[in-house]
């Protein structure tokens, strides 16, 4: 891959990184998908929050900077991010001095702060937006009009922000969103390389055994709504009484999760895996289940749906964010809550083995068109100002 040549890249994402004698760890999968700009950049730092907890995050940073800020427990704690702000000011102010270009993704109030600091400083500063801020605020602290009011008026900045810089967005929802920013690039995030696509002459995976995986990939938090997960399963198992639950992810409803299938008596029916790296056996877990489920209440574009494509993996997933306009025509789609939708979806997935392969070839071709490689070069291009 040839390199934006002279660019040199810092990323702030509101992520929480881990030092250790060999280098850092980083909390979520995103963290590989920017490190896969590096192969663009003359120089790529990323920019986060210190995180003084013992042991690793899941993700190890390879060949790529690091610049740590001022540490807070987390975002919705307002006193906490504020105390910071000022010790957060100062380090990328002195980060400027080294970079030409900056992605800022939020909204984050400190995003605000830095971009203007960049314009002052000459550098060229690009905003970033992968989720709907106000939505997943009311998901995740139903009952803190506070911050429901802050994430509000923290997107109505950060769109009137966009009028006067690039930003870059996932999926089609959020590109209409900021559709007056002053220049827009969508974006899928995607972990797949080149050399993770499933092989076409390898043989396609069973339906007639007495064994069906249902398989879900993500984190157990409440804007996953992965509680349905349970309830699905009970609906899928009285179609057809060889369901298995698989959940790889971790999160604060995983005790819920597994209090749930015991509710319902389905505890010896599903397993919760924890964290699965990709390459720790993910892969392997995408390619020998049967359906894909995916029932968030709301999303970006979700880099496990381009996984589970690239494994020919049918999927079924709710009609939320951009997940329609990823989905539709390569997999079933269904209304968020509706368990005994989903598992008819999946159903329909097993019985119907037409409609599947047609979904499995429109799916595998979306994620071919979309690699990690692929995405990170029309990315970089774009950060760097330019020409497509």
């Amino acid at each position: 891959m040839a390199r934006v040549l002279g660019m040199r890249l810092a990323v702030f994402c509101d992520y929480r990184y881990r030092r250790e004698a060999t280098g850092f760890t980083v909390e979520r999968p995103f963290g590989l998908f920017l490190m896969g700009l590096a192969e663009h950049c003359e120089r790529l730092v990323l920019v986060g929050r210190l995180d003084p907890g013992a042991g690793s995050f899941p993700y190890r940073v390879v060949d790529t900077e690091v610049a740590l800020l001022p540490s807070y427990a987390a975002a919705s704690d307002v006193r906490a991010v504020l105390g910071a702000t000022l010790g957060a000011m100062a380090s990328f102010w002195r980060l400027l001095d080294d970079v030409d270009t900056v992605w800022l993704l939020g909204p984050h109030p400190w995003c605000v702060a830095f971009a203007a600091m960049a314009r002052v400083r000459g550098r060229r500063a690009v905003l970033g937006v992968r989720q709907d801020l106000p939505r997943l605020i009311r998901l995740r602290h139903p009952r803190r009009r506070v911050l429901h009011a802050a994430a509000d008026a923290l997107e109505l900045a950060y769109r009137g922000l966009a009028r006067r810089l690039p930003v870059v967005v996932v999926g089609p929802e959020l590109a209409a969103s900021y559709r007056r920013a002053r220049e827009l690039h969508e974006l899928y995030v995607s972990l797949l390389r080149e050399a993770d696509l499933a092989d076409p002459g390898l043989p396609g995976r069973s339906y007639d055994g007495p064994v069906l995986i249902m398989l879900s990939v993500g984190r157990l938090a409440p804007e996953k709504n992965p509680l349905l997960l349970a309830d699905v399963l009970a609906c899928a198992l009285r179609r057809d009484p060889r369901w298995r639950l698989d959940v790889c992810g971790d999160g604060p409803l995983a005790a819920p999760l597994a209090e749930r299938l015991r509710e319902l008596g389905l505890a010896d029916r599903g397993r919760l895996l924890g964290h699965v790296p990709v390459d720790g056996g993910l892969v392997e877990l995408y390619r020998e289940s049967h359906v894909f489920m995916h029932v968030s209440l709301t999303e970006g574009m979700p880099q496990v749906l381009l996984e589970a494509f690239a494994a020919r993996l049918p999927v079924a997933a709710t009609a939320v964010g951009g997940v329609p306009e990823m989905v539709a025509g390569r997999g079933l789609l269904v209304e968020p809550g509706d368990a005994p939708a989903a598992a008819r979806a999946a159903g329909r997935l097993v019985d119907e083995p037409g409609l599947r392969a047609e979904l499995q070839d429109a799916g595998e071709a979306l994620a071919r068109a979309h690699t990690l490689e692929s995405e990170c070069a029309g990315l970089a291009t774009f950060l760097a100002g330019a020409s497509a």
